[in-house]
């Protein structure tokens, strides 16, 4: 009895052997290979990176340099295949397998998608490259990132740049809140801060920029971490941030923004824009509250009490296909007082510590474009800043107005794989200091002509093949 069992435990063993081997010859000889070569319908070009998959078998592979894709290891039967690339309309087809003749090295073109990508142009390094070909470290800020910091912080743009790799904003005062940039370690009258290329804040203004600058009718925000002295003067040493507004879409726009914070603020903002025929406008306005707020209960502001309204009308225009403008102005109104919470409040303190900030900016835009052709472009821009601002804090004011100017004119030239822009540009900044006594006098004026010329040179090197 126990020599039949292990008879048949050993013809077992041998039976499973060669079911195994007769299986794995059997599922080798029914693998299959799918090979197809993806191009450009349009351009007839081949198309690299496009994905040719087997959703139901959970295989598929990548397109070459020269459009050749491979799948291997494909069973016998019928199989859904699905070639797909951003940007392109997706083909889905379904073979049999073992394939005819007539399918084999089949070549499939690609149509471009209806729906267009939406395409974000860099403008702070005034050339025309992507973002790949400019040696300039540049970082952008837009879609559901800006939509969503500006949500956080919907009264200023502090959120915007404070989580950006290489930027701080510095709080300058601990009762009135006021706050500068830092890139990289820098001081905050080192960077520059532009709106559409044009310098929005200069001089002694910059201190409260970062407060009263709310995010609704930004399209985007474009920092350059490192010195750009050459192209937008000696403010920008350590860097530059450029706001970049919203511009009228084939769509109209209305959007508005209400937020109660915690600390008692409210912020209401408010957009719009519209495009008839080849007239453009945008209008953005806000109104923004603080009260007084001491959460940690020292008797001193953490947040100051202020009130502050903004408008920014613009307009745009299509003058003919080849020349186009825009003009826009800018105004801000604030009242801002921080210090002893007891005072603020209504009640009667000795000797109070207070400091107050009153500002009132009011700016202009106006830039004017003219495409000669294809590749050669004339751009006049032009910006007037008004600025009158006083600080008050017990037993001293300081009070001033500033009036600056920046006009620039310029010219670039494009082609395939060089590009050269020049132009020569005028600042003008006069500051006069209120003075109730004698003393040091701060008033100053300065007038700075400059010119700058810059050349990209696109060179690619192919590496070197065996």
């Amino acid at each position: 009895m126990k020599r039949t069992s292990k008879l048949i435990l050993s013809m077992s063993k041998y039976l499973l052997l060669l079911f195994l081997i007769f299986a794995s010859s059997s599922t080798l000889y029914s693998q299959n290979d799918f090979i197809a070569i993806i191009s450009d319908h349009e351009t007839n070009e081949p198309i690299a990176e496009v994905t040719v998959a087997f959703p139901e078998l959970g295989i598929g592979s990548f397109t070459d340099s020269n459009g050749f894709a491979e799948v291997k290891n494909i069973p016998d039967g019928t199989h859904q295949i699905t070639i797909s690339f951003v940007g392109y309309e997706t083909i889905t087809i379904t073979r049999d397998f073992p394939l005819d003749p007539e399918f084999q090295n089949q070549t499939f073109e690609l149509h471009h998608a209806h729906e267009e990508l939406d395409e974000i142009t860099i403008t702070s390094t005034r050339s025309s490259r992507t973002i790949e070909d400019i040696p300039t470290r540049v970082e952008f800020i837009a879609g559901e990132e800006l939509a969503e910091k500006g949500n956080m912080k919907p009264g200023d743009i502090r959120m915007l740049l404070n989580e950006s790799t290489g930027i701080q904003t510095q709080q300058t005062s601990a009762t009135s809140y006021n706050s500068s940039i830092r890139i990289q370690g820098l001081d905050g009258r080192y960077t520059q801060l532009l709106r559409d290329g044009l310098p929005l804040y200069s001089g002694f203004s910059g201190g409260l920029s970062l407060m009263q600058i709310a995010p609704l009718d930004l399209k985007q925000v474009e920092v350059i971490k490192g010195a750009s002295s050459t192209l937008y003067g000696e403010g920008a040493i350590a860097g530059l941030v450029n706001l970049i507004s919203k511009t009228p879409g084939e769509d109209p726009e209305l959007s508005f923004m209400l937020n109660e914070t915690s600390a008692r603020g409210i912020d209401l903002s408010g957009f719009y824009s519209s495009q008839r025929n080849a007239i453009g406008t945008t209008v953005f306005a806000s109104y923004n509250k603080g009260t007084a707020y001491d959460p940690a209960d020292i008797g001193f502001t953490a947040i100051p009490e202020f009130e502050r309204f903004t408008l920014n009308p613009k307009i745009f225009v299509d003058l003919n296909p080849n020349t186009s403008l825009n003009a826009g102005f800018n105004v801000i109104t604030e009242n801002r007082l921080g210090g002893d919470i007891d005072f603020i409040e209504g009640e009667n303190v000795n000797n109070p510590y207070l400091e107050e900030n009153e500002t009132q900016r009011i700016s202009t835009q106006f830039q004017l474009t003219h495409q000669f052709s294809s590749d050669l472009a004339f751009s006049l821009k032009n910006s007037l800043n008004y600025y009158d601002r006083s600080i008050s804090i017990p037993d001293y004011t300081f009070s001033g107005l500033q009036s600056s100017s920046f006009s620039e004119a310029n010219i670039s030239l494009i082609k395939d794989k060089t590009e050269w822009i020049g132009g020569l540009n005028l600042w003008t900044d006069n500051f006069d200091e209120a003075r109730d006594a004698d003393g040091f006098d701060l008033s100053f004026s300065d007038v700075t002509i400059g010119g700058f010329a810059q050349n990209t040179w696109i060179c690619r090197y192919k590496p070197l093949q065996n």
